[in-house]
């Protein structure tokens, strides 16, 4: 699956779960009762979107159907209409799937600047070499900073991928403050005159104070050089972390101040719900999937 896929296409395994439930508890011309509420709303919290979102749809369901008999597609449309809404949020963002850079909030002027943040192998460093790659190939200017300098693999694997790319990068020697490849990142990009600028930073637990510190002071130095920036701070979410993603949301916001997501790591057991449940609490929305 690429990166720029859809969140359709993300939550599929959420999809058939629910779809399924419809159909094996309600059979036309039955009665949609307190029991087979119960049942669904069980159903519901097991594709990790919470109890929130859960709750809200039984409600609508019970509102709407409750006591009378039902035809499983109209069931179906309203589960699938209330948690596009909820995804949706207040209907302001608008992505073209033509143009990789639309998702992101733009810099009025310089370089966009994204800061891509997450515990440590949910997919960070690719995920930034595949957004790279995609905006270099649809014509923008791209220019990496390798903060993650505590994993020299990953600042050698960002380096091989930027000479697949064909864009620059910025780099230091093992154990510098990340903080200030950040800042020569954005001094560099600006400088150069590159549309987007994406800075790398080291795995972490949302439980760690002092490198959540630590991402909190990178943030801060990048916003000294640019104003404004970071335009965008990517979280990083593997699909199958199920609730402890709203944990990292929360902690990682906290720090970075997110503003939206790349979701990893959908295989055929990923269900990805979670991102109802964080974007009904927090707001942020997915922006890319891969």
């Amino acid at each position: 699956m690429g990166l720029f896929d859809s969140l359709k296409s993300a939550l599929k395994k959420t999809k058939d779960v629910l779809r399924t439930d419809v159909r094996d508890l309600l059979k036309s011309g039955e009665i949609l009762d307190e029991r087979k509420l119960e049942e669904f709303y069980r159903g519901l919290i097991t594709t990790d979107m919470g109890v929130i979102a859960a709750q809200e749809v039984v409600d609508e369901l019970r509102k709407q159907f409750g006591g009378r008999t039902v035809d499983p597609e109209k069931i179906w449309e309203v589960v699938r209409g209330k948690l596009k809404a909820i995804l949706h949020g207040d209907g302001t963002e608008s992505f073209d799937q033509t143009d990789p850079i639309s998702p992101l909030n733009r810099a009025e002027s310089g370089p966009t600047v994204v800061l891509v943040s997450g515990v440590n192998g949910v997919g960070k460093t690719t995920s930034i070499a595949k957004l790279a790659n995609i905006m270099h190939k649809a014509g923008h200017k791209v220019l990496l900073a390798a903060g993650d300098t505590f994993r020299a693999a990953a600042v050698e694997q960002l380096t091989m991928w930027s000479k697949r790319i064909g864009c620059e990068i910025v780099t230091k020697p093992p154990k510098s403050d990340p903080a200030s490849v950040a800042f020569e990142g954005c001094d560099q990009g600006d400088k150069s005159n590159a549309e987007v600028v994406i800075i790398d930073t080291a795995g972490r637990l949302q439980t760690q104070t002092n490198l959540m510190a630590e991402l909190e002071k990178i943030h801060r130095v990048i916003g000294k050089r640019l104003d404004g920036a970071p335009h965008e701070s990517l979280l990083v979410l593997d699909a199958t972390t199920g609730q402890n993603g709203i944990s990292q949301a929360t902690k990682f916001s906290e720090a970075a101040h997110c503003t939206g997501i790349i979701l990893t790591k959908l295989d055929g057991t990923a269900k990805g719900g979670v991102v109802i449940a964080i974007r009904q609490k927090m707001g942020i929305p997915v922006k890319y999937v891969g």
